[in-house]
């Protein structure tokens, strides 16, 4: 897992925490590719779309391919090619992850089992929070559904970043040398809308096989007030804990429903997530001088040249303070969401489910090892989640709750 911003370089060192910090190259799942926001190097050819696009036709299929090839030079949208991104996406999704585990529509048994399961962790957390509920409806979804509902929100937290990149690269050049440089920057943006909305689409795609939940990830992500699970994937995170199945299922509604109670009455802190990956992207700058370099030797009629460059850090963003500080405002506001959750989900469910603490520590450990909250934010913006500092935040909200109370804290 590459821990660079859209892989554009390496990350500013942070001292590791002891063993605890010891995280990096770990990585949440099985399938895909180890590197999905970024563009550096990874196994076979899904980091390259023109790799993606014809590396398995049959010489019938390569006039779909170029016609492909034309729409995808021919944007003229934002920074990425959502369209190319979802149907990467779910492309992903077909393929299955890499246990053999396929997508499959959620059958009325399941989505009774979750709707039952979210109602039922709903109860419970009543009694270890004064924040009311904060769904209006639960709902159970399949892989597919899943990149389908979280789409607009990617777009969201993906583009300001994926501007400023954009921007940053725009700017090098002199007005000048823009004019004489038009078709082949045109053409640049194109094929950086698709490399990124190729990459994002994987990663969209590879998450899809991982998360439990709309908010595995830390972040609100599904529509506002739906509490939702992915029973396919509930089932993948349980198999072999030796836990029965309802329970793991209640433990991970419990996080669900607990992560919408805390967006749905905290409304501010939404937006206060996403200014964080924002902030950062208003620092985002390039190296000018090796940016000159590389463009002028890149040649038109060989597109992979610009994926190379990429791969070997071209668009390199420099290490600046305003990015610094918005990575540790987003990596403390992450570590409180998670530390009061882990909190209070461990109040409600140890009463009532025999396996709670073993459940909590086998997320903390896929927390560790880099489950998709970590692929998330390091991939995306070379953010290391250390897990001492989230479970410092949850020592925190459950000392808060013994001085002053569920109201207080």
């Amino acid at each position: 897992m590459s821990d660079t911003p859209f892989g554009f370089g390496l990350p500013p060192e942070e001292p590791e925490d002891g063993d605890d910090g010891k995280q990096k190259g770990g990585h949440g799942g099985s399938q895909g590719p180890a590197n999905p926001f970024g563009f550096g190097a990874g196994g076979g050819g899904g980091e390259n779309p023109f790799a993606a696009m014809f590396g398995s036709l049959n010489p019938g299929d390569l006039g779909a391919a170029f016609q492909q090839l034309g729409q995808m030079l021919s944007y003229e949208g934002g920074p990425v090619n959502w369209d190319m991104a979802k149907d990467i996406a779910r492309q992903t999704v077909a393929r299955g992850t890499a246990d053999g585990t396929k997508d499959a529509s959620v059958g009325p048994a399941e989505r009774a089992a979750v709707q039952e399961a979210l109602r039922l962790a709903d109860l419970w957390l009543d009694g270890v929070t004064s924040l009311t509920s904060g769904s209006g409806s639960e709902v159970a979804w399949s892989r597919a559904e899943w990149v389908e509902a979280t789409l607009p929100v990617w777009k969201d937290l993906v583009d300001p970043v994926a501007e400023r990149v954009g921007a940053a690269m725009g700017d090098v050049l002199p007005e000048e040398m823009q004019a004489m440089a038009g078709p082949l920057l045109g053409m640049m943006r194109s094929m950086g809308g698709a490399m990124f909305g190729t990459q994002i689409g994987q990663a969209v795609g590879v998450l899809a096989g991982e998360v439990v939940g709309s908010t595995d990830i830390g972040l609100p992500l599904g529509p506002v007030g739906k509490a939702a699970l992915l029973p396919i994937n509930i089932a993948a995170f349980g198999s072999g804990l030796g836990v029965p199945e309802d329970e793991v299922r209640l433990y991970l509604a419990l996080r669900e429903a607990a992560h919408q109670r805390l967006f749905s009455h905290v409304p501010w802190l939404r937006s206060h997530l996403f200014g964080a990956v924002e902030g950062y992207a208003r620092g985002i700058k390039v190296d000018t001088a090796k940016l000159e370099d590389a463009v002028g030797q890149l040649d038109p009629t060989h597109p992979e040249q610009l994926q190379e460059a990429l791969q070997q850090g071209m668009f390199q963003p420099e290490d600046t303070p305003a990015q610094k500080a918005a990575l540790a405002r987003l990596e403390t506001a992450l570590a409180l969401v998670e530390g009061w959750v882990d909190a209070v989900v461990h109040a409600a469910a140890a009463p009532h489910l025999p396996s709670a603490d073993a459940l909590r520590e086998t997320l903390r450990r896929r927390r560790a090892s880099g489950g998709p909250a970590e692929q998330t934010f390091a991939t995306l913006l070379g953010l290391e989640l250390r897990p001492r500092r989230l479970r410092d935040a949850s020592r925190l909200w459950a000392s808060l709750t013994d001085a002053r109370g569920l109201d207080g804290r």
